[in-house]
């Protein structure tokens, strides 16, 4: 009975311990998907459709499997550990070499998932006999889903801030083989080549920790494939994969794969989005600057004498440590994250704002394109609203909006959202050779603001000339479109966006 009751202890901790791996395999497929290709939410979203699909697939199966089942179960968690352990690193090199990228990914998720799907009926038949059935189900699935809840609040957390996408996954595959090697011995007496089996499982760990030995060589060839033999930087932030390269005298900074800016003309867009909104307004004194965390934003804001106090808010705490510390990057932005006059908050902008009362003469909005919902939340009437009881009576606000000419739905829908709240937004654009059209709005509270008076100007600039009215031009293929608001309860701009630039 004791026996009976060890080897029942034993394969519910097996259950324990395989509910984590199978599910940050999982978020690993999420976040490699998002990485690579995108829009996190959805590709989040069709990642766990697909992966508890083919668990279901894998729980139908399962009931195939009538005999050696104890082989069958230690055969399945070693293919889980390859599978799911190199799953990244297959993802990682194959993204530049294949044409149907997206089919290999969601046929890895289905075959990781299948097999995970597998487990439990396995395990259920393997212990129908040895305990109540009352018992037997509500101790396995308590046992996965605590498993489920770790893992979902380690990854974020812990694992992919210190070991990154490819790190976790090998670390869990190994794992994963390590449960299988200690059951191929704990049950030898049931196995029916035990030495076979054990002679596999111990090959099966060999690999994947020569893989895991060389994973940071792997991942340097497949960044390499992706963004040139120029890496000079490279790290993995609770939010995102920051890459900066170097071609040259020039800079790129990529962010989850996306080019953020590039050194060469980095100023063109910069200069047009801050000295517009700088130059007309009377008191450009209190500053607020939300996103914008490499600082090259405060960079122009602080070339005002005017300026006294700057306040950045930026999501991602590793971005602006970067843009503090490292010498390239700093010299860059000019020094100016560690100006006395800059405070650095490192909160989510949409709650940050919930609880200021300060009012600012000029805000720059310089957040990242909407290309998901967390994002698309920030180009919303609630956000535009809350921003406004933020601004003095003569403020001015200038955003940000994407391309007109790559995506003209998702600029004029965000022009259209800020119309619905300010009476006199103007649009406007800059070409910046990196990135092509790119598209701006410039708004005040105050109707009656002329955006074409110069109050004050600054030396030195490279490309605006504080003729504004060079830039609100816009070609036919650039013009206004039929759009929808978008709101926090229907966020049509980031389906605006992922139709637009889906395309190209």
């Amino acid at each position: 009975m004791d026996k009976k009751k060890n080897l029942s202890i034993f394969l519910l901790i097996a259950v324990f311990i395989i509910s984590i791996c199978g599910l940050v395999y999982e978020l690993v497929a999420g976040a490699l998907a998002s990485y690579l290709l995108g829009d996190s939410v959805k590709q989040f979203s069709f990642i766990i459709g697909t992966y508890l699909f083919s668990m279901g697939v894998g729980s139908y199966l399962a009931k195939f499997i009538q005999k050696n089942l104890f082989d069958k179960f230690i055969e399945i968690e070693l293919l889980i550990g390859v599978i799911g352990g190199t799953s990244s690193v297959l993802l990682f090199l194959l993204f530049q070499q294949v044409e149907h990228f997206q089919f290999i990914l969601y046929f890895i998720v289905f075959l990781t998932g299948c097999l995970c799907g597998m487990e439990i009926p396995l395990l259920m038949n393997i212990l129908k006999d040895r305990v109540q059935f009352k018992d037997l189900v509500s101790n396995v699935f308590a046992f996965d889903y605590i498993g489920a809840l770790i893992a979902s609040v380690l990854f974020p957390i812990l694992l992919i801030p210190k070991l990154g996408v490819m790190g976790t996954s090998l670390l869990f595959g190994i794992i994963n083989i390590l449960v299988g090697i200690f059951l191929a011995f704990y049950l030898s007496k049931f196995l029916k080549n035990p030495t076979l089996m054990k002679v596999k499982a111990i090959v099966c760990f060999l690999f994947l920790c020569v893989v895991f030995a060389y994973s940071d060589n792997l991942l340097n060839y497949s960044e390499n494939q992706l963004y040139g033999n120029n890496i000079i930087y490279k790290h993995t932030t609770n939010y995102q994969r920051i890459v900066l390269t170097n071609s040259g005298k020039d800079y790129q900074l990529f962010l989850n794969n996306n080019l953020q800016f590039n050194s060469k003309d980095e100023y063109r867009y910069h200069e047009s989005l801050v000295h517009p909104a700088m130059s007309i307004s009377r008191n450009p004194k209190n500053i607020l600057i939300l996103g914008g965390g490499d600082g090259l934003a405060a960079r122009e804001v602080l070339k005002y004498g005017e300026v006294e106090k700057v306040t950045l808010v930026d999501l991602d705490e590793g971005m602006t440590q970067l843009f503090q510390t490292n010498e390239i990057l700093r010299k860059m932005n000019a020094n100016a994250l560690n100006s006395k006059k800059v405070e650095v908050i490192n909160q989510d902008a949409f709650i940050w704002l919930k609880d200021q009362n300060q009012q600012y003469d000029v805000i720059i909005i310089d957040f990242p394109d909407p290309s998901n919902y967390s994002l698309g939340k920030l180009y919303t009437t609630a956000f535009y609203k809350r921003l406004r009881t933020l601004m003095s009576p003569e403020a001015l606000i200038s955003v940000q909006t994407t391309s007109p000419y790559y995506a003209p739905k998702s600029y004029w829908c965000v022009h259209a959202t800020i119309a619905s709240i300010f009476p006199n937004p103007q649009a406007y654009h800059a070409y910046v050779p990196s990135f092509g059209e790119w598209g701006f709005c410039l708004f005040s509270p105050d109707s009656s603001i002329d955006f074409t008076r110069v109050e004050q100007k600054v030396e030195g600039l490279k490309f605006y000339d504080y003729k504004f009215e060079k830039l609100t031009d816009f070609a036919g293929d650039m013009g206004k479109r039929e759009v929808e608001i978008n709101r926090l309860d229907n966020q049509i701009l980031v389906r605006y966006f992922d139709e637009e630039w889906g395309k190209i």
